[in-house]
Parts: structure tokens; sequence; C-alpha cells
């Protein structure tokens, strides 16, 4: 599956955005998905994921209760709404899948195979 994340931005500090990734191809369903992200001069780190049904989700501490995950499989897409958003927000952020029918969450970035090309969030105080 090929990823396209958009919905990127520039937003002051308590501002929202809400990130979006297409999947290509008609087995979009089969398949786990998950944002990470990336912020200047620190590694890649998990934020949240959903199982393929989006049934299951599961957040970073980070992120949890300001952040929703979720997921329209009839067109391919998984998003990312961001709520309170803060300066430590700031960071290029991927979506990514993983061929899965479980509901258990993973929140490695070995655990996933396809990645999309990510999409700049700047948080601003």
């Amino acid at each position: 599956v090929q990823l396209q994340a958009s919905g990127g931005g520039l937003v002051q500090a308590g501002g929202s955005l809400r990130l979006s990734c297409a999947g290509s191809g008609r087995t979009f369903s089969r398949y786990a998905m998950a944002w990470f992200r990336q912020a200047p001069g620190k590694e890649r780190e998990f934020a949240a994921t959903i199982s393929w049904s989006g049934v299951a989700t599961s957040y970073a501490d980070s992120v949890k209760g300001r952040f929703t995950i979720s997921r329209n499989n009839a067109k391919n897409t998984v998003f990312l709404q961001m709520n309170n958003l803060m300066p430590e927000d700031t960071a290029v952020y991927y979506c990514a899948a993983r061929e899965s029918y479980s509901t258990v969450a993973v929140t490695t970035i070995r655990g996933y195979t396809y990645w999309g090309q990510g999409t700049q969030v700047t948080v601003s105080s």
C-alpha cells in the first residue's frame, strides 16, 4: 500500500489540526494504521494507532486526551485529530501501515511495513 499524508501546517498553541493519510489500493481495510512523529534532533516516536476495523485505538501518553485517531475504510483514509496543540507537538508526522487483523496495539517503528512521506506540524507559542 502507498500512503500519502497531508494536513500539516503552522498553528498557535492551543489550536487544532486534522491530519489525513490516504492509502492506495482496494485492501486498505486489512491494515492496522498508525501515526508517528519526529521532532528536530529527536528519534521518531509513536503517537497513535488504530486497528483494521477501527474498534481498537491506542495512544502515547504525551498525546492521550488531546489526539484522536480514526479511519474511513470506504475512503481508504486514516485521520489524526489534534487538539490543544503545544509547541512540543512540533514535528514531522508520518502515517504507517502494517497488515494485521489483530486488535493488539503495535507501537514500534519496526512493527510497520509501509510509510508515508510525512507532513510538517509546527506549533508556535
